[in-house]
């Protein structure tokens, strides 16, 4: 597959139609549509559905936009650090983290970064545990903050010295904001919204020795914040980590730690043989100064 075929295709997509990418590309669409078909006769599979007035992307389609988008991303990427090996220290650092206030601690060390190196910008991706490790796995990203435990065959990583307390998000005016802390016998009779991605294996079981079929769930979300619009609507307990939602002030949610104390730890993680740019290592040397304080 040619790299320039595969913008002109993305352009498509993005554009919804063939004119407007050929327009958007200033080339003649002739010859746009001509290097399209060519892509799919040697792929062997049709991308697009044509209509009258617009296309829609076929199967084959769909998984060649979002794999374009990734190779394309490599390659400008590579193209980026290769340009600037001989230049000052600059350029982007890719960085990978699910909710927690743990992300602090990268953004100090990401602050103190853009001080020493003016060229130098951060691209935060947001999404959950496995989100991360999908863009990891790419080379999308540099770094990925994860909550433990970490795979040490495939990655290296820094443990962070905090970690987030579990609790139970919920209406201010509930009664059971009237108590400090939650036990899981108070977990056991509410509707509950928990993460996809808790393990209750892993996590709840020496706490309170609960399993997923011991509890009310009434729903799941990968990112708190549309979650604690479903607590402030009445629907539902959000199970989750304390300092994402702003539970203080005027806010109608408060949130309430589970007791006994349950803590989740995290790592910021890498893939052991990734190749990093000069930005990316100088970031890590000023985390690690940083979390050495």
């Amino acid at each position: 597959m040619n790299l320039r075929v595969l913008r002109y295709f993305l352009a498509i997509v993005e554009e919804g139609s063939i004119s407007g990418a050929a327009q958007y590309l200033n080339i003649a669409q002739p010859s746009l549509s001509r290097q399209i078909k060519e892509l799919e006769t040697s792929l062997g599979h049709k991308l697009f559905e044509r209509g009258s007035r617009s296309i829609t992307l076929t199967p084959a389609g769909v998984l060649l936009r979002d794999r374009a988008r990734e190779i394309v991303l490599l390659a400008d990427r590579t193209e980026a650090e290769l340009s600037g090996m001989e230049q000052t220290i600059g350029g982007t650092v890719y960085i990978g983290a699910g909710e927690s206030d743990g992300v602090r601690l990268l953004a100090r060390a990401a602050k103190a970064m853009i001080e020493r190196y003016p060229k130098a910008n951060v691209q935060l991706f947001s999404g959950n545990g496995e989100a991360v490790t999908y863009q990891l796995e790419a080379g999308l990203l540099d770094f990925g903050l994860l909550f433990e435990p970490t795979d040490t065959t495939r990655y290296s990583y820094i443990p962070l010295p905090t970690g987030d307390r579990w609790g139970l998000l919920m209406p201010k005016d509930c009664e059971l904001a009237k108590q400090p802390n939650v036990s899981a016998e108070d977990l056991r009779q509410l509707p509950l919204l928990v993460s996809a991605q808790t393990r209750f294996d892993r996590e709840f079981s020496r706490w309170g020795e609960l399993a997923r079929e011991d509890l009310h769930i009434v729903g799941s979300y990968n990112l708190l914040f549309n979650a604690s619009l479903f607590v402030s609507e009445g629907c539902g307990y959000a199970l989750c980590l304390d300092g994402i939602i702003n539970a203080s002030g005027d806010s109608d949610l408060i949130f309430r730690p589970l007791e006994p104390r349950l803590v989740s730890h995290m790592n910021l993680v890498w893939k052991s043989d990734r190749h990093f740019s000069p930005l990316a290592r100088a970031y890590l040397s000023i985390l690690r100064e940083s979390l050495a304080q």
